[in-house]
């Protein structure tokens, strides 16, 4: 005989999302309120915008999430509507419709969940938690410094202690790229190899399309310019007379001698073949990365151009810390905290009841957490303290008439 086991079937989340709670939700919670206070004492200001959007918002042409890897529905007006693959175009979004005539910097920080469909890479989360920062209106090398900063001392004091924070340029590819000529078919075939660090792949490219051999040293010799980036620096302004790439490496200076006055320059390599992972970056992109965990934690990057695309120019730079990522590496290198819910659990008779409310009220107007719960005559008090032990309270009440 086969038991039924009715309901079971819908016991079972979708793939690429998950049920958090108890300890796990709790430490979580915690990580994010000590990111979210360190975010707010940089002087940035929460902000939140819709779970979902007009596909527009995130289309192609804005250089976000293609069109496969977001979740797309239908509104009664047969408007496409998608949820949020990214905060970015969100929050520019709001910017130009509500602080149109603001000339001065805007600070914005938030925790939103993001929606991605990853379906073809089996076991990599479709929502996640993100939080994150966008200043608009600093078109500075300071304040490109300022979110590498911020980036680096978020991870900190999430309790992470071995972390690398990458550096690069977008201007950088697409400058040696335009000088090379090299036909949008060639580009995209060789970010795919640079992307995959087979640089084998690259050579044979190189070797099938008319470049000049500085700029094919160039692209051959951008994974091995990690450690002395003066050296690095002018081993490409040798072999390179774009502007455009020129302007790049200035830019990656200042970042470096802005870093070292803030004292972080240990935590940063900067990384010459880094590519932006959306197109709308413009400038300074950088990833965090620690071991435990192959995804980045951390990413960010200057995009001067994307407000553009919704009526109002302004140049702005942001930084995300995927919490989800951030949370498996602090498990895996074991630098979570257990977060006691702690308090007193209130044990009553039903005869007791007005004493143990009334005690409730004093101790919650006191500070104190307050668990309420009527003794039942068939679990004796010891079972109670069992689960007061299980549940992670500090002490258990017993109130009688007596």
């Amino acid at each position: 005989m086969v038991k039924e086991d009715k309901g079971n079937e819908l016991l079972h989340t979708p793939g690429g999302v998950r049920d958090i709670y108890g300890m796990a939700c709790a430490q979580k919670l915690a990580v994010q309120s000590e990111l979210q206070q360190m975010m707010h004492s940089y002087g940035f200001q929460d902000i939140q915008t819709p779970t979902f959007e007009y596909f527009d918002i995130f289309s192609k042409e804005r250089g976000t999430a293609s069109s496969n890897e977001m979740f797309k529905f239908f509104d009664r007006g047969n408007n496409t509507l998608v949820l949020r693959p990214d905060m970015t175009p969100s929050i520019a979004r709001c910017v130009a419709k509500y602080c149109r005539e603001e000339q001065m910097q805007i600070r914005f920080c938030y925790t939103a969940q993001t929606f991605v469909n990853t379906k073809q890479y089996k076991g990599k989360l479709q929502e996640v938690t993100q939080i994150g920062a966008e200043l608009f209106h600093d078109d500075s090398s300071d304040a490109d410094a300022e979110m590498v900063a911020l980036t680096i001392e978020c991870l900190l004091k999430s309790g992470l202690k071995e972390f690398q924070l990458e550096v690069g340029h977008a201007d950088l590819f697409r400058g040696l790229v335009e000088e090379a000529g090299f036909s949008r078919s060639e580009t995209e075939k060789l970010r795919e190899l640079i992307e995959s660090k087979n640089f084998f792949g690259v050579e044979d490219l190189l070797d099938q399309v008319t470049v000049s051999q500085g700029l094919k040293e160039i692209f051959l010799k951008l994974p091995d310019m990690l450690e002395d980036i003066p050296s690095g620096i002018a081993y490409i302004k040798e072999r390179s007379g774009s502007d455009r790439v020129i302007k790049a490496l200035e830019r990656l200076e200042k970042l470096e001698r802005i870093l070292d006055l803030y004292g972080f320059m240990d935590y940063v390599t900067v990384d010459f073949s880094m590519l932006s992972h959306y197109s709308y970056y413009t400038g300074v992109i950088f990833r965090a990365y620690t071991y435990g965990n192959g995804e980045a934690i951390a990413s960010g990057g200057r995009y001067d151009s994307l407000m553009g695309q919704f009526g109002n120019d302004a140049p702005a730079i942001g930084l995300v810390i995927v919490l989800d990522q951030l949370m498996i590496a602090l498990e895996r290198q074991q630098l979570l905290q257990d977060v006691p819910i702690g308090g007193t659990l209130l044990l009553y008779p039903k005869e007791s009841r007005a004493k143990a409310l009334a005690e409730a009220a004093r101790l919650r107007a006191e500070g104190e957490v307050v668990q309420m719960l009527r003794k039942s005559s068939r679990i004796s008090v010891e079972e109670y303290e069992e689960y007061a032990k299980r549940n992670g309270n500090e002490r258990v009440l017993y109130i009688t008439e007596e």
